[in-house]
């Protein structure tokens, strides 16, 4: 499909869009945006591409995530179940949070577990052909670490992106290296601290997102995010680089597709 905006990590799998479903999903239609919904855990993966299968503008990423989720480990047999659907184009979000205080130390036996959860799903990720959706919190050196030495073994195999990316120019240049891209969210819409890291990274790198239903982006702060609203992200990322904002749409449109190779069989 010819997608106008694409939002490369939603939850439309989250209880927030019970009530009113069927309008968030209709103005996906109306603004022509596509959406890769995101799994953070078994449950909410299977719930993803029940949704992927179910919509033409709905893609699928299925994954663990890294903190939250109390006894459940990576289950690769199940989540091999989910990969066998057409419409799975990532595997994620998967990567480390060491929490919100950038001066905490994980616990040692927690520290053990996301580093364990993690490099399964980068296996499984590579054997499966697919990118993977980082989530990283307070954790940047720890998952770039891992990422280089899984690199070693796998080259060009390894990929993925670095979703809600928030490191400076230096940890963006060592994704670039490794051969990552980044994403950003509606935060930039109120905040000017990604603005010199948005100049850094070349724009066929960079990727848009929602996150949804979090952060949602100026004008409509204080409502319940959704996809329809990356197209704010999109033309502040122009905003910010002062680069034409159709260049910019198109690019990072292309972007997502050719990445995540949306609408082909993969």
């Amino acid at each position: 499909m010819n997608f106008e905006y694409i939002d490369i990590h939603s939850h439309l799998n989250f209880p927030d869009y019970e009530k009113d479903f069927d309008d968030v999903i209709q103005r996906l239609k109306d603004t022509n945006t596509g959406t890769i919904v995101v799994g953070t855990d078994l449950i909410s993966s299977q719930k993803a591409v029940e949704l992927a299968s179910k919509y033409e503008n709905i893609y699928a990423c299925i994954g663990l995530h890294p903190a939250g989720h109390t006894g459940e480990i990576f289950n690769e047999e199940e989540f091999e179940k989910l990969a066998m659907d057409k419409k799975v184009v990532a595997v994620g979000e998967c990567g480390l949070d060491y929490g919100r205080d950038p001066n905490r130390e994980a616990k040692p036996h927690d520290k053990e577990r996301q580093e364990v959860d993690f490099e399964n799903q980068i296996n499984f990720a590579v054997k499966h052909n697919l990118p993977l959706m980082l989530h990283v919190r307070n954790a940047h050196e720890g998952v770039l670490n891992i990422l280089k030495e899984k690199k070693k073994e796998f080259g060009e195999k390894l990929k993925g992106d670095v979703h809600f990316f928030s490191g400076d120019k230096n940890i963006a240049k060592e994704y670039l290296d490794l051969g990552f891209t980044m994403s950003f969210t509606g935060v930039i819409t109120f905040t000017k601290d990604y603005d010199e890291v948005i100049k850094f990274i070349p724009l066929e790198k960079m990727m848009s997102e929602t996150d949804s239903p979090y952060v949602t982006p100026v004008p409509h702060r204080g409502q319940r995010n959704e996809p329809s609203y990356v197209q704010e992200v999109v033309k502040k990322i122009a905003e910010i680089r002062g680069e034409d904002f159709e260049m910019v749409k198109k690019t990072l449109s292309d972007n997502a597709v050719r990445y995540f190779k949306l609408g082909s069989s993969n």
